[in-house]
């Protein structure tokens, strides 16, 4: 345990990319203090991968870079524009409206965030409005497409976890939907302070809200395509994303007409390549998971939190702990592989809701992106933005807070999550 510990730091350190930083301290901790053969790397990595659950994952990229190729995207900015543009500070409000819509279709906070960007960072700009706070917002805002269903983190977590993808898919809906309201009231609280540049606003008119909510209307169909369909038994997740990804397709070459067909090759190279390194870091992981169960690092750590302490609420803060500050420095996907695995037989002996604990691991991984040093979204909104990276991390103070306050809202009142499973009969 402690050369893999080691070899994993040191080659973090480095800079070398996390996928391989996971491959490289597995089959080193092998070779150095184990007698099974390398080739069961191999075997490992295929078991990771050999899911007809992951499925989902190249099927929901594809119908994200769907979306921003057929003009989803910017349909979505206009109504959030129509519908919000009339507040203090519209910009950054319309920023989280639409970052809302998108990240019910996309399930990637990577592609939202850089989405949104490259449609408003421009208009902030002319504006004056302060452009690293709303790429601070807008990175923020982008990251709750991981809370907000359908989301790719929430399927890498369900086949870990082995819950319901229905049930988790709706947990994250209102601890979602609350992130992308407490973003909008500090947007306004900063836009009330800040000068003139935020009093500009657009009126209100139902006819210019009609046209722009018409012409969202098929986009808005993905959504209710993919939930409805899993929750109605029509389809199984897997079936789902392949169906948005078609769906998205079809709204964005005959409806939109912004799809060329002729655009359809490099879009499935582009979604090959994206889904391609996701995989790579799940098949990787899954081996570095594997030495890590089998150096009884789940006992080891249950035993240390059991002298701690026996409290559901005690473990679940250590939990936000440890999730956030290995946010920091971790790809998302693969700090769910290496900790969930540990954390979660802990959680079930303490009595906690699986889907719980995982929505928990979700909201953590997400406030994760945005957080320096290595926070992806953050990265994103500030190439995008053309701002220096710690030059907009020093403005993520107050929206980081509001999602803090979120993040213990949704640790202390299970039920806020739970509900809308329970509804629907998904859990009991």
């Amino acid at each position: 345990m402690l050369v893999i510990g080691c070899a994993f730091l040191a080659l973090l350190a480095c800079g070398v990319p996390v996928v391989f930083v996971l491959g490289a301290s597995a089959v080193l901790a092998l070779v150095t203090t184990t007698d099974v053969p390398v080739g069961i790397v191999s075997q490992r990595v295929f078991a990771g991968l050999n899911s007809f659950t992951l499925m989902a994952i190249p099927f929901f990229v594809f119908a994200g870079v769907i979306m921003d190729a057929g003009g989803i995207s910017r349909r979505i900015v206009d109504f959030a524009s129509a519908l919000i543009g009339w507040v203090v500070g519209s910009l950054l409000q319309v920023a989280c409206v639409a970052a809302a819509g998108l990240a019910a279709i996309s399930g990637s906070g990577s592609a939202d965030t850089a989405a949104i960007s490259a449609i408003m960072q421009p208009q902030l700009r002319r504006k004056g409005y302060d452009v690293d706070f709303g790429a601070a917002v807008i990175a923020c805002a982008g990251s709750m497409a991981q809370i907000i269903p359908p989301s790719l983190t929430m399927v890498v977590i369900a086949v870990i976890s082995n819950v319901s993808i229905g049930a988790l898919f709706l947990s994250g809906i209102v601890p979602g939907l609350m992130c992308i309201v407490m973003l909008m009231v500090i947007s306004y609280v900063h836009a009330r302070k800040g000068g003139e540049a935020y009093r500009t606003r657009q009126p209100f008119t139902l006819r210019r809200l009609g046209q722009t909510g018409f012409a969202a209307l098929p986009a808005a169909g993905m959504p209710v395509l993919i939930l409805g369909g899993i929750l109605g038994g029509v389809f199984t997740p897997t079936e789902a994303a392949a169906v948005s990804g078609f769906y998205g397709a079809l709204v964005g070459a005959f409806i939109y007409r912004d799809l060329k067909l002729a655009s359809l090759p490099g879009l499935i190279l582009r979604t090959v390549s994206l889904s391609s390194a996701v995989m790579l870091i799940i098949g990787t992981a899954s081996v570095f998971s594997w030495l890590i169960a089998n150096a009884n690092v789940p006992q080891m750590l249950g035993a240390w939190l059991s002298e701690v302490s026996s409290s559901p609420l005690v473990f679940l803060l250590i939990t936000n702990v440890i999730l956030l500050v290995v946010g920091m420095f971790l790809e998302t996907i693969a700090a769910i592989l290496i900790l969930v695995p540990v954390m979660l037989p802990i959680a079930l002996q303490l009595g906690i809701n699986p889907v719980h604990f995982s929505l928990l691991v979700v909201v953590n991984c997400a406030i994760g992106t945005v957080t320096p040093p290595y926070g992806v979204s953050l990265f994103v909104a500030a190439s995008v933005a053309g701002r220096p990276v710690m030059t907009v991390a020093r403005k993520l103070i107050w929206p980081l807070l509001g999602l803090f306050v979120m993040l213990v809202i949704v640790t202390f009142v299970p039920d806020l999550s739970l509900f809308l499973p329970r509804i629907v009969g998904l859990i009991n």
